[in-house]
């Protein structure tokens, strides 16, 4: 890239500062992994001082080549780049302040606290696919927008641990088929876990594993800058993506811990951090870097200034400036707003049985026609998702600029590409399995929730409904189990109209990922009335009975349906039930105590879902009842397992009689 960088003769004692403020914060902790950036500090130094685009002034530039810590753990690796590079904000109280209440710095990088942090790290392998789809972001905007608007790379650091994560089979090998040959994986080969040698429970041929999923590989001396910089830019003009075997020592430079597990994840202690600053003539106070040296990394940082100046006049002078800008600003409010309630209208004047699931696909076709930036996908599951709408082509190595991917059967690695996708930027990801896999995505869709990801999870066959594949298919605990997560959105519509509305949230949405559940089985259109309002919105809302007292019958989903009728049977009993449609809880517990308490009425209320009772205190109290499933389900038609489970009208009627008394 243009700009002058430092010299490479002065890389030694630049990497040699990475390893001391690691050192140093650790120590000052009393926790935290020194090893990692110690042993990574001349590899970082290599990429960020003459081959990563980027200028440390402006943070966001859009361009800019992404870098991944996917080892989070070696936070204090991309804290010191932080500081030494000039990020506004990382001054070298943070460092001093690692791992403490309220600083930037983490013990595992956090997405929005620290500048140069791209993604959320530390559960391992995670960074790795989130890089995957980072560089499936770029090569879409790429082929969409060109070279010159669009045009970089991305760098992933990962240790063992990583490649260790099964995440990372699914990582790679949806990487290596779709050829993202922007992306480059920096391996930390250490050799060493916390538990000892890698050899105590690994003997994987990592290059040849790398090879055989499609991307180039190579090995190199990890402290030897020629080598390092050298196989960089050989991965620059690979048609595959590239790993990088960089061959370290843990702990470089610490006289007697150096190259075992003793410095993984422990201080180094203070008699071996002065051996340390001896053998790495660093005759320096801790948190001391002399000037020369940190001019030597400000220029570093600085030397993207004119490339991304030149960038953002090419930007203005394309013909792409608006498209570009408009996809990286993301928010499609005021169009969602009047497509959706266009087609809700359609919806009232021809009522339509679907299930859900169909009736998202119709949304979608919406969604997809006027937002030119939504990509889907579905873990192997097209045709049951309904995911893929008519109006979108195949994304794949021959055609980047298509936006539908087909993942494969790689659940919890298409949720963390999709997170990396949305951190990149430019896009809005949407992807489909059924709802009992959320198993395998849980801990994607909780790092999309922890950093605010605008993702949405199209996760179909949600209840026993879906039938006769039996109880390892059928969610019960999962929609409890997705609630639970802080941040995150379930919405369960009851048909094709709440359907429609749920994506409109969704997509408006921007820092709360959402989790939106289908069934597999048609149901009845429960909305009739039109309404310009998303009723869906407040979480929960009087479908029918606003009036009504005797009783309050609250359902999410197919049970809505359910519910309606039983409040017709229990009006021939001289019953007044009210139902209430909630589709979203997280929602309807933001809602003001006074909407609230006039959405569920005086009288005594009952919970009706296909699922178990977890998660139903945001509307019953002890006093209320629940009517649902208390254990797994069983292979059989649908409508006898509600039958059987006893999750029908007659069973909320007679409930409903017994709390009346």
């Amino acid at each position: 890239m243009t700009g002058a960088g430092p010299e490479r003769a002065s890389f030694p004692q630049m990497a040699n500062a990475i390893r001391a403020l690691a050192m140093d914060a650790v120590e000052k902790a009393k926790s935290g992994h020194p090893g990692m950036p110690m042993g990574m500090a001349d590899v970082a130094t290599v990429l960020f001082a003459e081959h990563l685009k980027f200028d440390a002034g402006a943070p966001d530039w859009a361009d800019r080549d992404r870098f991944v810590l996917s080892a989070g753990h070696g936070s204090m690796l991309i804290y010191s780049l932080g500081y030494l590079l000039g990020y506004d904000g990382m001054d070298i109280e943070q460092l001093k302040n690692f791992r403490q209440l309220g600083s930037k710095t983490a013990g595992h990088p956090e997405y929005g606290h620290a500048p140069a942090v791209e993604t959320t790290t530390g559960p391992l392998g995670q960074g790795l696919a989130n890089a995957v789809g980072m560089a499936l972001a770029e090569a879409h905007l790429n082929a969409r927008f060109g070279d010159d608007v669009v045009d970089h790379r991305t760098y992933a650091i990962a240790g063992d641990g990583c490649l260790m994560e099964g995440i990372s089979q699914e990582a790679i090998s949806l990487a290596g088929h779709l050829k993202l040959r922007k992306l480059t994986v920096l391996w930390d080969d250490n050799d060493i876990s916390i538990d000892g040698p890698i050899s105590l429970s690994d003997s994987t041929d990592q290059l040849a594993r790398f090879a055989a999923s499609g991307w180039a590989t190579t090995r190199v001396d990890g402290h030897d800058p020629v080598a390092i910089s050298a196989a960089i830019e050989k991965a620059k003009t690979s048609d595959r993506p590239t790993l990088i075997a960089c061959r370290t020592v843990i702990g470089y430079g610490a006289p007697t811990k150096a190259g075992t597990s003793a410095t993984h994840g422990s201080p180094l202690g203070a008699g071996e951090i002065e051996g340390t600053r001896q053998a790495l003539d660093w005759p320096y106070a801790p948190f001391e870097i002399p000037d020369d040296i940190l001019s030597k990394w400000r220029a570093a940082g600085a030397r993207g200034g004119d490339e991304r100046k030149a960038w953002e006049a090419r930007v203005d002078a394309s013909e792409y400036c608006e498209a570009f800008k408009t996809a990286m600003a993301g928010d499609y409010a005021g169009v969602l707003s009047k497509a959706i309630a266009s087609y809700k209208q359609s919806l009232i004047e021809a009522p339509q049985k679907l299930a859900t699931r169909k009736a998202s696909e119709l949304a979608l076709d919406v969604v997809n026609a006027i937002i030119d930036e939504t990509v889907g996908g579905s873990a192997d599951l097209t045709g049951s998702n309904n995911t893929k709408t008519k109006n979108i082509d195949i994304l794949s190595a021959d055609n980047y600029a298509g936006r539908y991917v087909y993942y494969g059967i790689r659940e919890h690695g298409m949720a963390a590409a999709m997170n990396g996708m949305a951190l990149h930027g430019g896009v809005v990801p949407y992807g489909g399995t059924f709802l009992v896999f959320t198993d395998y995505c849980r801990p994607a869709i909780r790092l999309s929730a922890l950093m605010g990801l605008r993702v949405v999870y199209v996760m179909t066959h949600d209840s026993i409904g879906l039938g006769e594949d039996g109880p390892t298919h059928q969610p019960v605990e999962h929609l409890a189990a997705l609630r639970a997560i802080p941040n995150l959105n379930v919405y369960r519509p009851c048909d094709g109209v709440e359907t429609a509305e749920c994506w409109e949230i969704a997509l408006k949405t921007i820092a709360t990922p959402s989790v939106i559940a289908l069934t597999r089985q048609g149901l009845e259109q429960a909305r009739l009335k039109q309404s310009d309002e998303n009723l869906c919105a407040k979480g929960a809302y009087v479908i029918a009975g606003k009036d009504a007292e005797d009783v309050t019958l609250i359902a999410s989903g197919s049970e809505v349906s359910l519910a309606l009728k039983a409040r017709e049977a229990l009006k021939e009993d001289g019953i007044k039930a009210r139902v209430v449609s909630a589709p979203c809880f997280e929602l309807f517990a933001m809602q003001s105590e006074s909407y609230r308490k006039d959405v569920l009425g005086k009288g005594p209320r009952i919970g009706i879902e296909a699922a178990v009772r977890q998660s139903w205190d945001v509307f019953l109290r002890r006093k209320d009842s629940f009517v649902g499933m208390t254990g797994f389900g069983a292979s059989a038609p649908a409508n006898e397992l509600f039958e059987h489970f006893g999750i029908t009208p007659a069973a909320v009627a007679a409930e409903a009689k017994r709390l009346i008394g």
